[in-house]
């Protein structure tokens, strides 16, 4: 289920066609990426589809087949009509492509994420022209979803969103290039980051468009400086809750595979490494490898022994408690408790 499209959505369907919205019926309209709980998938799963019910539709209709349709280009050629008039759907309408925009944005990202690294290719991965013209297919693909974004985004006509949107993008170009650099070249010895700099880099890489987005929803629906920030802050603080539970993920399953690995320079990793000292922590790393390998089962229990785990739950929590704190800006509605119960399916630990 997607739940950047779902946050970024449900305020803008609330009262589209009666009352004028409050602040809280923009937000939810804009956040909506994958995602599921740390509890259970089902308990994910049911939060998700009481959102949808006041956003109005299943957000995972929102295919990117749909999305490139013709049948959606003409219907946005109609609603261009109503530029100039008072009607409410089409405040609905910009939101909705701010949503698609967003989505369009994020999915561009995890197609260029695909491009494989030839200098790493083994025989066993397939034929090196093979993955050659799978990067460029990965390139053009990501291109092309970013072009279809900024034609977007320009038929907004709002030229702060564009700025918000544009920053964003270069916020994630950052943060993917920090997270590359921060990839060690030896493979099993993490560069010595703090947790100060992951949230800083992790806020690059998976916050910034998430919160800007939310910004831009409130700045479409016309709210004020005040409001447009607390939109920021619950998406900020969101996204950084979402991302430490994905992962925590290795680290609280009940039932985990030997063979599961897990980013080293993760929330609970970088936090025992920050308890634990830099030299201590490549000596854990020294004793978990096998054969030049790394045994990740091993250095999991190693890992889950010290404080960093439970730390990394407390943080989850922090950021889930920040973003509820945003939320008390607005006034009660449907969309508020449906942003709040997101944000409980992500930062309760059984």
């Amino acid at each position: 289920m997607n739940l950047r499209q779902l946050l970024l959505r449900l305020p803008c369907y609330l009262g589209a066609s009666g009352p004028r919205r409050g602040p809280l019926d923009t937000i939810s309209s804009v956040v909506s990426w994958r995602g599921q709980s740390s509890r259970s998938p089902a308990h994910w799963n049911q939060v998700v589809s009481e959102a949808e019910k006041i956003v109005g539709y299943p957000t995972s209709f929102m295919s990117l087949r749909c999305l490139l349709s013709d049948e959606l280009s003409n219907i946005a050629m109609q609603v261009r009509k109503l530029v100039g008039t008072q009607h409410p759907l089409l405040t609905t309408a910009s939101q909705r492509s701010l949503a698609e925009i967003t989505e369009l944005i994020h999915t561009a990202l995890l197609v260029h994420r695909g491009i494989v690294n030839l200098d790493e290719l083994q025989s066993s991965d397939g034929p090196l022209k093979d993955m050659q013209f799978g990067n460029k297919i990965a390139i053009l693909s990501g291109d092309f979803l970013l072009a279809n974004a900024c034609n977007g985004l320009a038929l907004l006509q709002n030229t702060k969103v564009v700025e918000l949107l544009a920053s964003a993008l270069m916020d994630l170009v950052q943060g993917v290039y920090h997270e590359n650099s921060t990839s060690a070249k030896e493979n099993h010895i993490t560069d010595d980051i703090g947790i100060l700099t992951w949230k800083k880099q992790t806020f690059l890489s998976h916050g910034a468009l998430l919160a800007k987005s939310c910004q831009a929803a409130m700045e479409l629906a016309k709210h004020d400086a005040e409001v447009q920030d607390m939109a920021f802050q619950y998406g900020k603080h969101m996204a950084m809750s979402h991302k430490i539970n994905s992962d925590l993920q290795p680290f609280i399953k009940e039932k985990t595979s030997d063979s599961l690995t897990f980013n080293l320079n993760s929330a609970p990793v970088v936090l025992h490494q920050e308890f634990l000292g830099r030299d201590l922590w490549i000596k854990q790393i020294r004793e978990a490898q096998r054969k030049g390998r790394l045994d990740y089962a091993k250095l999991r229990e190693t890992i889950s022994a010290g404080k960093g785990v439970t730390s990394a739950i407390d943080l989850c929590r922090y950021h889930g408690n920040k973003a509820l704190e945003a939320l008390e800006s607005f006034p009660p509605s449907e969309a508020r408790t449906a942003l709040e119960n997101i944000v409980f399916a992500v930062t309760r630990f059984s």
